[in-house]
């Protein structure tokens, strides 16, 4: 069975690792890695590959950075050639990023069968390109893998045939189980000159955050007033450096003693800064899910999240820029919510979606359609 795991950015990779060495393990299964290359950075990609311990992909589209209709377009006229080359039995993507709705689009247009994990996250806020991906590769996809009930609830609403939905749990789960030695064994911390539970960690990238020069001059003044209670580690995404640069932000972070501001690290880097946090101030998905799963307080700098079990059951507040202070102060005054066990955050997503394969390896691999040819 020729399965297709597509990736293209940091939380792909994170999310296709452990459902493509549990598959390996299988004698009917033959995994088969598709990197877009929609992350291209080193460490935004390669480094996260080896971390994970993925071999090199099996596929490498190259697509590379552009508009949303760019990278939406490049992924599906490369990824289409590759279906027509050699056609899989099923074709997984994961998350909400470009690469995923393009992708879903390709191989349905030409009748291959599609599963999509961590199906039914919705934010209800059509304004984030990623939700617009979401609900186009929800509606498309033959199979829907939920991370949490409330995203089965999501799909129900919205008219999802019961038969497609299935509740594995969260993979981001299983990719920092299967690496927590190695991420306990490092102290990356005292790269900075730190100690656990003495500073906070920072990551910002969101358009809605970083693309307005307004909005990004006032978040810069507030992370250096942050300074002052506590030390901030920063590492800085692409996307938001180049916007520090154009708008000559760069220096006033600078000038914020005890901010510190590395570029990407690779994901047991990462991770080992998040286990020893005190907090963490965010607008990225993942780590919603991962801090709940730790216990760890979360500040998340954005109006919505489509994760909002991080909130009712987890450590994740969602924050307004002028309430970050005021918040910050409540976490280092020992005020946070206390996170509750979810259903399913185990470490064994993977196990349960290999489990459901091999129960369905008869099914109909894919729709045949009687004339491949444009409509």
């Amino acid at each position: 069975m020729l399965i297709h795991l597509i990736c293209a950015a940091r939380p792909n990779f994170m999310k296709i690792a452990p459902l493509y060495h549990a598959l390996k393990k299988e004698d009917w299964a033959e995994p088969y890695i598709v990197h877009t290359g929609q992350h291209y950075d080193l460490n935004m990609s390669d480094a996260f590959f080896k971390d994970l311990s993925l071999p090199e992909p099996n596929l490498h589209l190259g697509v590379g950075s552009g508009t949303h209709a760019e990278q939406t377009g490049k992924v599906m006229i490369s990824y289409e050639k590759a279906l027509m080359d050699r056609r899989p039995d099923l074709v997984v993507v994961v998350g909400d990023v470009n690469s995923t709705m393009a992708a879903t689009l390709a191989a349905s247009k030409l009748g291959v069968k599609v599963a999509h994990l961590e199906a039914g996250l919705r934010a209800f806020d059509r304004t984030m390109p990623e939700e617009i991906n979401r609900v186009v590769t929800d509606s498309l996809a033959d199979i829907l893998w939920t991370p949490s009930p409330d995203a089965v609830e999501n799909l129900i609403r919205e008219g999802v045939s019961p038969d497609k939905i299935h509740n594995v749990g969260n993979i981001m789960i299983d990719s920092l189980e299967m690496l927590r030695g190695k991420i306990e064994q490092q102290d990356v911390y005292r790269d900075f000159g730190l100690q656990p539970q003495g500073y906070c960690l920072v990551t910002l990238h969101r358009p809605s955050n970083v693309d307005n020069p307004e909005s990004l001059t006032r978040l810069c003044k507030i992370l250096v007033q942050m300074t002052e209670k506590i030390p901030l580690v920063f590492p800085v995404h692409p996307r938001t450096r180049k916007n520090l640069e154009q708008n000559n932000l760069l220096d006033i972070l600078r000038n914020g003693n005890g901010l510190s501001l590395p570029d990407p690290l690779s994901y047991i880097r990462f991770m080992n800064m998040v286990f020893n946090c005190r907090f963490v101030v965010t607008d990225s998905g993942g780590i919603q899910e991962e801090t709940t799963y730790l216990g760890i307080p979360c500040l998340t700098v954005r109006p919505n999240t489509e994760r909002p079990i991080t909130i009712t059951n987890g450590t994740n507040q969602l924050c307004k820029l002028e309430e970050l202070t005021d918040k910050v102060d409540a976490i280092l005054s020992g005020s946070s919510p206390q996170a509750k066990k979810i259903e399913f955050w185990d470490g064994r997503t993977a196990d349960r979606i290999v489990a459901f394969l091999r129960r369905h390896q008869a099914f109909p691999v894919a729709r045949r359609l009687s004339s491949q040819l444009p409509c």
